[in-house]
């Protein structure tokens, strides 16, 4: 069995490959931007927060985006576990930034 090879050297999957990791790439940027996007709204909600008296912690409003975040995986066949993993980070690190900041 013959691979068939490009000009440069690399091989029809070797390019597959190579456009599958580009898109990877463009993937990770959307989603550093949508934590960094998550963020600023969350130093918001701080803002308001801290305007209005209120606690950081607001134990109630974790849980709704812990249940969205189960039923958004649901939706997109993705391991509700290791998605609430995540969103438990994002939650804890908007946490952390918002009590420094304060």
């Amino acid at each position: 069995m013959t691979r068939e090879n490009f000009d440069d050297g690399t091989s029809a999957a070797e390019s597959d490959l190579n456009a599958l990791r580009e898109e990877i790439e463009e993937i990770d940027r959307d989603l550093v931007e949508l934590i960094a996007r998550r963020t600023y709204v969350a130093d918001t909600i701080a803002q308001v927060k801290e305007e209005e008296g209120l606690p950081t912690t607001d134990e109630q409003q974790e849980e709704r985006v812990m249940d969205r975040a189960g039923t958004n995986a649901a939706k997109f066949d993705v391991d509700s576990n290791l998605v609430k993993a995540i969103f438990r980070l994002l939650i804890e690190l908007n946490k952390v930034h918002q009590r420094e900041n304060r």
